[in-house]
């Protein structure tokens, strides 16, 4: 998947899955059997699927393949990839057909209805041994609440920090060198910038998403994975303060409509105090916004437990595969330490195989402003938290964000509407 939007289209996908994947999936997925003993001879050929990487790293991909078949005489390794849009319907529409790659790209939230259906390779049955390689949060995060299992290898992960404006926290009165860690320290003194600038500067252009709700320590779904949770008193206690800071113009009035290209705006513009971002952004800063590069502070992102927020990427095995050995060794081989850390030098991404993060990469300054980013996210990236529950799906997204959005307006009370939520999120759970 294109790194750049992993926050973002990786999410989406999933909930565009649940909708489409057909019942008729969970049968014997249209092309036999397939079986789930890895141990065979590694033979064969297969097909291997990601999502809209081709354009911008073929050759690291091309070369991955070779590696691959010349390690293995006998194997052939048919790459194939598909656009970002529409990724998720045509995954449903192979999946109906029979004719989903033995090896695909997926994230957590795309691989659960996969794994309903029956058509996602346990991996703690067909390949347990490999779980020790990888970080425990990353292998994790491919389970699905309420089943056994492990569904895919947890491949790349993503995370960033928090930029913030140096000069609008120091002309607010405000410690530049001390930006908030905790929520209740956000509130604090984004009431405090808010009112200082008399209403004309925001520290924050987003609404609460689920994530968000798990950073403050809001518990979102049940260990059953048969209701969400996020109405509880401490969900409740957050859009409360959410509705404060929007009633202070602590949070910017366009908000509620906002999407990260236009929130990121908002922040090169200086019209809002901070921004989450990634090593990328600070070239754009530099180039076209001088001044706000020259003020650019950078912090971990907001949480109450200590852990941020990651994205993860996995590759999944198709359980009704014909070549499993080969396409588990497959798998594999794309997600191990040694090809992880190749592809997290090409491009702004993290692997999820354990001490790679202690490579001087991501541990060692060099002077660079994306050095600098990419080694603050490597610390934070140990403990991150996956936060976003993997039946949560894009739908559910718009429920909980048309209910923050009455809540922030006055049309219902911060209780309702998260009670609200929980029930249309619950009844789109069981539709699924």
């Amino acid at each position: 998947m294109r790194i750049s939007r992993i926050p973002r289209r990786a999410v989406a996908a999933g909930a565009v899955l649940a909708v489409l994947l057909p019942l008729s999936a969970c049968g014997d997925g249209g092309d036999g059997g397939g079986s789930t003993d890895a141990s065979g001879k590694i033979e064969g050929k297969i097909t291997f699927q990601t999502w809209n990487l081709k354009a911008n790293f073929k050759p690291y991909f091309e070369g991955l393949v070779a590696e691959f078949e010349k390690k293995y005489p006998g194997t052939d390794v048919k790459w194939i990839d598909q656009p970002g849009e529409g990724y998720a319907d045509k995954i449903s529409a192979d999946a109906a057909a029979g004719t989903l790659p033995d090896v695909v790209n997926v994230s957590p939230d795309l691989v659960a209805p996969l794994a309903k259906a029956g058509l996602a390779l346990d991996l703690d049955k067909a390949a347990g041994k490999y779980e020790k390689e990888y970080l425990p949060g990353a292998w994790k995060s491919h389970q699905i609440p309420g089943t056994e299992g492990t569904y895919a290898f947890p491949w790349y992960l993503n995370t960033g920090p928090l930029f913030y404006n140096k000069r609008l926290f120091k002309d607010a009165g405000l410690d530049e060198n001390k930006p908030p860690k905790t929520y209740d320290q956000l509130f604090d003194q984004a009431l405090r910038l808010a009112e200082r600038s008399d209403g004309k500067i925001a520290t924050l252009a987003n609404v609460p998403a689920i994530e968000d709700f798990g950073r403050y320590g809001v518990p979102l779904m049940n260990k059953e994975g048969t209701g969400f949770t996020f109405n509880d008193a401490k969900g409740v206690e957050l859009l409360t303060k959410y509705k404060k800071l929007y009633d202070a113009k602590a949070l910017d009035g366009q908000a509620l409509t906002a999407t990260p290209e236009s929130t990121g705006k908002k922040f090169l513009t200086e019209a809002v105090a901070m921004n989450p971002g990634s090593a990328l952004d600070l070239e754009k800063f530099k180039k076209d916004a001088p001044k706000l590069y020259k003020n650019i502070g950078i912090t971990p992102q907001i949480s109450n437990t200590g852990k941020d927020n990651m994205y993860v990427m996995g590759v999944m095995v198709n359980a009704r595969t014909k070549q499993t050995p080969a396409a588990v060794a497959f798998a594999h081989f794309v997600t191990d330490a040694k090809h992880q850390m190749e592809f997290a030098e090409q491009v702004a991404i993290f692997p999820s195989t354990q001490g790679s993060l202690d490579d001087p990469y991501f541990t060692e300054q060099d002077g660079k402003e994306e050095t600098r980013v990419r080694v603050a996210a490597a610390k934070s990236i140990r403990t991150a938290v996956n936060y976003t529950p993997v039946l949560f799906t894009e739908q559910m997204k718009v429920e909980l964000r048309n209910s923050v959005a009455k809540a922030l307006q006055g049309k219902e009370s911060p209780k309702e509407a998260l009670d609200n939520a929980v029930k249309n999120c619950d009844r789109l759970l069981k539709q699924s």
